[in-house]
Formats: structure tokens, C-alpha cells, sequence
């Protein structure tokens, strides 16, 4: 990213991590161990075709960990200055993409009401960005009143709409760090 001189806004915005490494090999652990009780329990009174079942349900368990590991890795950065709104996205594996747009034309629109489900979509010129697609409902809604605040003031400049959204993102942007750290 090239250096801008007045960056109003520069996050780098990610999911909320799953339990850690050692959290996630301490319950798959568990699990093979109450795994193990069953299929000794089952096995004793003649049922052992029920042994693959449960290894395969261990299986399938370490696969959605590891799913969940790698779709933590996701991350955007919202980068606003007074005369660009730019968004990077880097999905887990393989290249990013990046879209530029002029701040004073986008409009920030949240499906009422704030719930799992709902949209928080940046429009410009009749276009629509999904962002913060897997962030908590209140999440999504502090977002929504980031972007729409320097509506709120009248202004005559854009420099000074987005001065609005700057002061308005220092208390945003840190309860969202300590949340989650992910605008998708």
C-alpha cells in the first residue's frame, strides 16, 4: 500500500479467531477419549460395527476445526482518506482483491432490523459491496453508524465529511478491535 498523507481511517479488520491450537487438540482429545468409552462400551456387547462411525464423526470434527482455522485467516483493509474509500480483501489462500471508491458517493445501507441474517452494503453509482458479512448484528450496526455519521453534520467540503467520519471511527473502530477484528 503506498503511503497517503491525510488517512483518515486504516483498519485491519478480521473474524474472531476459533479457540487456539492447543484449545482445539485439548477437545478433539476429549472427544477421542468419550469416543473411546463408546465404542469399548458398544463393542463389549457385540455392536462393533459401530466403531467407524464414531472415528469418522471424530474425522469430520477435526475437518471443521481445520475449516474454521483457515477462514479466520480472512482479513480486509478499509484505508479512508478525504478523497478514497479503499477496500482490500485477502481471502484465506490465494490473491486479494481491491476496490477504490470516491467517499462522498457512497451511501452505507443495514437491513432493518440488525439481525444474524442482514446486509451491510456500501453503495455507489447504483453498485452494492457487501461488507461485514460474518460480523455479530451490533457489529454490523456500529459499521452502519461509522459510515453514515458524516451525513449527520451539514459540511461544505468533503474534507470536512470525512474529518466526521474520522473522529466518529477512534471509539467505533476500538470496540470493534476488541469484538472482532473483520469488516467482510
Amino acid at each position: 500500500m503506498t503511503s497517503e498523507s491525510g488517512v483518515l481511517l486504516d483498519r485491519v479488520l478480521r473474524p474472531s479467531p476459533p479457540l487456539s491450537p492447543h484449545s482445539l487438540i485439548a477437545v478433539l482429545a476429549l472427544v477421542a477419549l468419550l469416543n473411546l468409552a463408546i465404542i469399548l462400551f458398544f463393542v463389549g456387547k457385540g455392536a462393533w460395527p459401530v466403531a467407524p462411525f464414531m472415528g469418522a464423526d471424530l474425522a469430520l470434527l477435526a475437518w471443521a476445526f481445520r475449516a474454521s482455522s483457515i477462514a479466520a485467516g480472512r482479513e480486509e483493509r478499509v484505508t479512508l482518506t478525504a478523497s478514497r474509500l479503499r477496500i482490500v480483501r485477502k481471502p484465506p489462500r490465494g490473491r486479494g482483491d481491491e476496490l477504490s471508491l470516491n467517499p462522498y458517493w457512497v451511501r452505507v445501507q443495514l437491513d432493518d432490523p440488525a439481525e444474524h441474517g442482514s446486509k451491510l452494503t456500501l453503495w455507489s453509482h447504483g453498485k452494492g459491496l457487501r461488507i461485514g458479512a460474518f460480523l455479530a448484528p451490533g457489529e454490523r450496526a456500529r459499521l452502519e453508524v461509522m459510515g453514515k455519521r458524516p451525513r449527520a453534520q451539514p459540511s461544505h467540503r468533503l474534507g470536512s465529511r470525512a474529518g466526521a467520519f474520522s473522529e466518529r471511527q477512534g471509539v467505533a473502530a476500538g470496540d470493534l478491535r476488541r469484538q472482532a477484528r473483520v469488516l467482510h
